[in-house]
């Protein structure tokens, strides 16, 4: 359901009573990379990198191109012109239908998570420019519950590709929902699947473009509706794409799956993916696609 109605942590340090004005430089440098919270331990190869790097990189890691989850903010600045965007259905907030509660109550999680995000859901929508083209933009934010499908999410998507139709322009979504459907809300959840494939089978009888962009992790109900529906369909590299997870499909086949099973990798050779593109590389990609397919206006 839904109503109308976005530190550094390091210690500053003083000189040591030993410390030397003479100290070479190098020894400077040294203690100045020790410093808590410039490493981390990539997800992807285990490697300690040096987070300066990996952010000079757009989150993606030095060592094995592994793509790091960005906040919807970064997505939007990373692909759409500076200055160009504007969000839409800003009014759009959760409730708590079921009542429903597991360990915390879904209120309750709801509002922390606000709080921690500035989201008010797991979904951001606007119009923007591509390069110049003007586009309708959505994009799924995992910080919020694992960008889960909420009723709020399929209402966001749902009314972009209508607005999308309604000025003829074209629709493109970066799904990274590692949650699928969120189940917190039951069966209000479960069909905002069928809510936003109607949608864009509408859209797609218009003959407009819908460019879906799957990151790490792109799963369950998301990945089993409007996430598999675009007419170009874009991946990061290394991302987790499927239904159910590798484990589950395991135990429910009872039988060993191929190396690589749903990622990136393994969905373009088997023809599901169109292009694999590196992060640096997304928003020139899909302007490509914009030009190929969008009439340009005399």
């Amino acid at each position: 359901m839904l109503e109308n109605t976005t530190e550094d942590s390091s210690e500053k340090t003083g000189e040591g009573a030993n410390s030397s004005s003479t100290a070479p430089a190098g020894d400077s440098r040294r203690r100045r990379d020790s410093q808590p919270g410039l490493w981390m331990q990539c997800d992807g190869c285990s490697r300690m990198v040096y987070k300066p790097r990996v952010e000079e990189k757009l989150n993606v890691c030095p060592e094995c191109n592994f793509h790091f989850e960005i906040s919807s903010a970064d997505r939007i600045r990373m692909c759409i012109d500076p200055g160009t965007f504007e969000e839409l259905f800003t009014g759009l907030i959760p409730l708590d239908p079921l009542g429903f509660r597991a360990v915390k109550a879904y209120k309750d999680r709801l509002v922390e998570t606000q709080r921690r995000t500035g989201l008010k859901d797991a979904c951001v929508v606007g119009t923007g420019k591509i390069e110049r083209i003007p586009v309708v933009f959505g994009v799924s934010d995992s910080r919020f519950l694992r960008g889960s499908m909420g009723s709020v999410v399929g209402e966001k998507i749902c009314r972009g590709v209508e607005h999308a139709r309604d000025h003829r322009l074209p629709f493109v979504f970066v799904s990274g929902s590692g949650g699928g459907a969120r189940m917190d809300e039951g069966i209000l959840s479960l069909m905002q699947m069928a809510k936003t494939s109607a949608a864009l089978a509408e859209f797609d009888k218009r003959g407009l473009l819908f460019i879906s962009v799957l990151t790490n992790p792109t799963m369950g109900g998301a990945m089993a509706s409007f996430a598999a529906l675009g007419d170009v369909v874009l991946a990061e590299p290394k991302a987790l794409i499927g239904f159910a997870g590798p484990n589950v499909i395991r135990e429910t086949i009872k039988a060993d799956i191929p190396a690589g099973f749903q990622t990136s990798e393994f969905l373009l050779e088997h023809g599901f993916l169109d292009r694999i593109v590196n992060r640096e590389d997304l928003r020139a990609t899909i302007a490509y696609f914009l030009r190929m397919f969008v009439p340009r206006s005399s």
